[in-house]
């Protein structure tokens, strides 16, 4: 079993206070607060942090998919998009929409596409977020 670990601390109200989220391994640390939730603010956000998971996962999984299949990538890039919306429930993550652009030499588009929602399928985060809607656009380069 592989255990990973990251902390937030608040301190404040909703709306006026601030916090900061950091990982274990030292790699990130990074303030965030309600005006960089909601609004435009500086700092980061617990669904940004969601995107750069999902994105780095499904790079890693497509990458092994590709692999196994005989296609050796010579590059996956992956933009998540996370999309936090009021419901009747309160705010809710709703949807992620992953856009990855990979070059594999020797594949074909539609054997392209075939492994791309495979990896989609089998990533650990993704599994993780069925509770969202998450989509995929994949492009060959």
């Amino acid at each position: 079993m592989i255990q990973r670990t990251a902390s937030a601390l608040w301190e404040g109200t909703l709306r006026e206070g601030k916090g900061t989220m950091r990982l274990e391994s030292q790699a990130f640390e990074g303030p965030f607060s309600f005006a960089s939730r909601f609004e435009q603010g500086p700092g980061t956000n617990p669904e940004e942090l969601i995107g750069a998971a999902h994105a780095g996962c499904f790079s890693m999984a497509f990458a092994a998919e590709l692999e196994r299949a005989g296609f050796p990538p010579d590059r996956v890039e992956t933009r998540a998009v996370v999309t936090l919306e009021r419901t009747d429930a309160g705010f809710r993550i709703t949807r992620i929409h992953l856009e990855t652009r990979a070059q594999v030499p020797g594949v074909d588009p539609e054997t392209f596409q075939e492994i791309a929602e495979r990896a989609k399928n089998g990533c650990p985060v993704s599994n993780l977020y069925k509770g969202a809607e998450i989509t995929l656009s994949a492009q060959l380069l």
